[in-house]
């Protein structure tokens, strides 16, 4: 739970509030509130008019965590001093930016601004009594750019701890009718933050309306998340960040159902799966082509076989000894070769990513190209590899599609024979029209007969009695 001390002139600021609420109660006009979820509760606060010019964007706002890791360097200023200028042009910046890649401004803000600007406020924000904006966030930036001086926002109790501070924002952005979800990473920490609150899992599930076990992938993922990101470190402070696992959504989750598929039959194979996956994720292959890193993938050595030298691990992994718990009198079994071996190789990815993109001037002369020719080599093997498992696949696909209709169309004879009994049982039959499907069942057999004898010296028992049925049939 992110915690920050109160603004500067927060007090001044305060008594602003103070007096604008007093004077919305006294004016005997009709007053504006908004309801917001405290306590499981609703709870209604007075809806005023409040100079943008002294409202401060909520360091702590769910909306922008992950993509706070964009630039550390004004990350760490903003986690110093929340409320300095610098920091709340950071903020600001991330409220503009796109979330997958802050460098680039993100339609839907412009959308939001254009909205703004041709038809005003439509929904009030929420702030604290300290000026600090706890929804609407986006919207007052939008807001300034278009020069407004002030907006409307609900005020909330003044005993609002900032426990109650980011549960308030959390429902508010839950709701249904939201008009702009938290993006994906945002949504895991913002579920990381509310089990750091002592909440069970049932509970959190309900709150984001997801069920209990996709509350455990998503932690899972965040979990994983963050130990490619420690893994990523180099001597140099190169790292990857949140932000660059924004669009990674559905290949994280299609990962999480293989691994845990495969972790309670063959752990090391699941592992070695999970290493090459996360890899593949972070050189950027489609959803489709990572679907091809799977058993048949590790079973064939796909990738082994196309990994240059200056990559191949395999001959530097050997089998660990088993790693002993102290105080306890137990061991349990260290990583296989072939899991250290796929850990290593995506340890090598994971510090060349996180080094090529950064800048220029970062880096001394050079290691950014050698970590740009790391990932290249790493995706051509990639590429070449997935190639040939996608071959490959497509060849059994075929091979197994005429058994695979065959298998249709006699479950499908089957449901006929059930349909057959019980039109006759009831007296419903049209015989014509059955005995006309009975001969075209006769001609598409003649046909497969036709087809299934071609080339086979010795043919099987079923083709043996297809043919010999057909046979007998046509004399």
């Amino acid at each position: 739970m992110l915690e920050f001390a109160p603004p500067p002139r927060a007090a001044e600021f305060g008594e602003l509030i103070s007096k604008r609420l007093e004077e919305v109660k006294s004016s005997g006009e009709t007053r504006e509130s908004v309801t917001i979820d405290w306590n499981g509760q609703p709870h209604h606060v007075e809806v005023i008019d409040l100079p943008l010019n002294g409202l401060y964007y909520n360091p702590g706002t769910h909306r922008i965590r992950a993509q706070r890791s964009h630039d550390t360097v004004r990350d760490a200023a903003l986690e110093k001093d929340p409320w300095s200028a610098e920091s709340q042009d950071y903020l600001a910046f991330l409220l503009q930016a796109e979330p997958a890649d802050p460098n680039r401004r993100d339609a839907a803000f412009d959308k939001l601004k254009e909205d703004l600007e041709k038809f005003g406020q439509n929904d009030p924000g929420l702030v604290t009594r300290h000026g600090i904006l706890v929804n609407g966030n986006t919207r007052a930036a939008a807001l300034r750019e278009i020069g407004a001086q002030s907006m409307r926002v609900g005020v909330l109790p003044e005993s609002f701890t900032w426990v109650d501070i980011n549960a308030v924002e959390l429902s508010l952005q839950l709701r249904e009718d939201h008009r702009r979800d938290y993006t994906y990473i945002n949504r895991l920490l913002a579920m990381e933050e509310q089990a750091g609150l002592g909440r069970t899992p049932e509970a959190i599930a309900k709150e984001f309306r997801v069920q209990k076990r996709t509350y455990f992938q998503e932690r899972w993922i965040l979990g994983t998340i963050r130990d490619l990101i420690d893994r990523s470190k180099s001597g140099g402070g190169a790292a990857l960040r949140l932000v660059d696992f924004e669009n990674d959504q559905e290949k994280l989750k299609e990962l999480h159902r293989l691994y845990e598929k495969l972790e309670p039959v063959d752990r090391d194979k699941a592992e070695v799966l999970k290493e090459w996956r996360l890899a593949a994720i972070l050189l950027d292959f489609a959803k489709t082509d990572i679907r091809h890193i799977d058993e048949t993938f590790f079973e064939k050595g796909y990738l082994e076989d196309n990994l240059p030298e200056s990559l191949n691990t395999s001959g530097a992994a050997v089998q660990q000894d088993a790693v002993s718990v102290p105080g306890l009198g137990m061991s349990v079994p260290a990583a296989s070769s072939a899991v250290s071996a796929a850990r290593a190789l995506n340890d090598q990815i994971l510090r060349a990513k996180a080094t090529a993109r950064r800048s220029e001037a970062e880096l001394p002369d050079g290691e950014k190209s050698r970590a740009q020719g790391i990932v290249d080599s790493a995706k051509s093997a990639f590429d070449t590899a997935i190639d040939a498992a996608g071959r490959d696949a497509r060849v059994r696909k075929r091979q197994q599609l005429a058994p695979a209709r065959l298998a249709e169309a006699c479950a499908d004879i089957d449901q006929c024979v059930v349909d057959l009994v019980q039109a006759r049982a009831s007296r419903s039959l049209d015989e014509e029209a059955f005995d006309e499907a009975v001969l075209k069942l006769r001609g598409s057999l003649r046909k497969l007969a036709q087809q299934a004898g071609r080339g086979l010296p010795h043919p099987g028992d079923g083709v043996a009695w297809l043919l010999a049925a057909v046979t007998v049939e046509g004399s």
